[in-house]
Parts: C-alpha cells; structure tokens; sequence
C-alpha cells in the first residue's frame, strides 16, 4: 500500500487507513480485523480515549503491542467521562491533556503516542496553553506530534497556523466536499488532512440502496439520483469514493472503519481499483460541493 507523509512531519503513512472507533469491543473479535489491516499494509491506525470509554484504546494496544515499532499510532483527547454516567463534558485543559495522554498511554501500552489529537474544539478555549501544552509533551518525547480533529474552520485554521500541528482529522466524502476549499489553507500551514466518514455511512459503498435516506445537504430523492448517475459513470461506488480522496494530495491518508474483517477487505479491493480512476471530472460535476456555513 502507498504512503503519504503526514504534513511537515517525517511520519509516512498508509493511504488507507483503520479508523478502531468501529471495532467490535472483545478483543477476539476485533483482532482478526486489525490483523488483516497489518497484512495489507496499513499502518495508521486511529482511536480516542472518548472510544468505548477507553476499552477502544486497550484493545488495539493489546493486537498491536508486538509490531508497536512498526506502525504509526494515532489517539485524541479533550472530552472527559463524567464518573458514573454515559455523558462527557469538554475539557481542553493543559492539566486534563497531560492525564489524558498518560491514561492513554497505559491503556495503549506504550510510552509514546505517533500523533496525539485534541478531539475538537471551541473559539473560547485557551490556544495558547493548549499549544504549549502540546509542545511540552513532544519535548518530552511522550509523543512525536500532535494535530486536531475539527470542522470549524474558525478553529482549525488559527490552531493550525500558531502551532506546529501536522493534522485535522476531518469528515471528508464525495457526498460532504464542505472542507475542499480549506486544503490549501491546511496545507499551507504545513499540515495534512486525514479523512473520516469517506464512504458516508455506507452510501458511496455497493450498499447505497439498501442504506439509502437523507445525508447531509442531501433529501432522499437527490441523493438516489446522484448516487444513480455516478454509478452508471463509474460502476463502482466504492471504489470512486476512495479515488476521490486520493485525487488530493493534502490528504494524507483516507481512515475507514470495519466491524467485520469483510468489511475491511471490501475497502481494500475498492482502494486497488481506485488507482485506475483518473478523471473524477464527472464525479466532480455530478456533486455539487457544498461549504461551511458555522463557524467561519
């Protein structure tokens, strides 16, 4: 599998990549599919201690132990658990952070984490700490670097322009291009954007049909005849979705989620056959980019 380098940072990873938020919550479920992630290549592997109240982090750390060296480990941080209940509260906190990144570093079993994420974020929180914060940890060595998970170009923007961040972890599909107008905002910040939700919860997947209703700007009609029209175009949906992604190159790399080791393998044909869809132009035209309207 091809690498990309991950914004102005030395870390090379994998063009597709295992978003673990999806991953079934024992660990015999969930190896076999990390496992076949390894076999194909993938090397960015992506959680938050948000996941399953944290279980999420000591599973992959568990599969992922013995090839620690070998892979590139992301984790975020900034919503913390309220004790007791189902519900968090936000805490960017630079005293939060720090306990954060050694909770997660025990439930990874590691001692240092490859890109540490702050998991959001508000224009009232305190940058400068946070940055500063961040930078502290990479002194340290407690992680190598650290980037953003973020749509609000409001927030994003500035932290990635003040901070050495490498990465925003964005929502970014052929059915939701709001973030296509930042990339080379992003980019030029010295950063890379790695993406989520790329196949739309199923709908730019061969299971469009069955998983049809409305997404984003989209009402359900719309959607069945953009979704009709690209597939007579390309054929394969799935596979369009990743091309598309591909096509820019301030995406470094592109994570999807699995629950079934199917599920992954699906992705993994679909991104082979991506490399040979080189005009998107139709694709392009057939959907219609939509952009940001909060938070600017």
């Amino acid at each position: 599998m091809k690498k990309r380098t991950l914004g102005n940072s030395p870390l090379e990873v994998s063009e597709l990549s295992l978003g673990c938020m999806s991953l079934p919550t024992t660990i015999d479920e969930a190896r076999p599919i990390i496992e076949a992630a390894l076999e194909v290549g993938m090397n960015y592997f992506d959680t938050a201690d948000l996941y399953d109240k944290g279980m999420n982090e000591e599973i992959i750390g568990t599969v992922l132990q013995p090839v620690r060296q070998d892979i590139i480990l992301a984790t975020k941080v900034g919503n913390r658990w309220e004790e007791g209940t189902d519900s968090w509260t936000w805490d960017p906190s630079p005293a939060h952070i720090k306990n954060g990144l050694k909770d997660s570093l025990r439930r990874l079993k590691t001692d240092y984490i490859d890109v540490y994420q702050l998991h959001g974020g508000t224009i009232e929180d305190p940058w400068e700490e946070i940055i500063e914060t961040f930078e502290a940890l990479k002194k340290e060595g407690l992680i190598r670097e650290y980037g953003i998970s973020s749509i609000r170009p409001n927030v994003f923007v500035p932290f990635l322009q003040n901070s050495h961040a490498v990465s925003n972890m964005m929502q970014f599909s052929l059915l939701d291009r709001r973030p296509e107008e930042w990339f080379e905002t992003i980019h030029n910040a010295g950063a890379s954007v790695v993406t989520r939700g790329s196949i739309a919860k199923g709908l730019l997947t061969a299971e469009w049909r069955q998983r049809l209703k409305p997404y984003m700007n989209f009402h359900e009609q719309e959607l069945q005849q953009v979704l009709e029209q690209l597939e007579h175009e390309y054929n394969n949906i799935h596979a369009l979705a990743l091309a598309f992604n591909l096509h820019f190159s301030t995406i470094a790399s592109t994570v999807i989620g699995a629950r079934t080791k199917e599920q992954l393998l699906q992705s993994v044909a679909a991104y082979k056959e991506a490399q040979t869809m080189d005009d998107l132009s139709k694709a392009m035209a057939i959907v219609k980019q939509h952009f940001y309207t909060d938070h600017r």
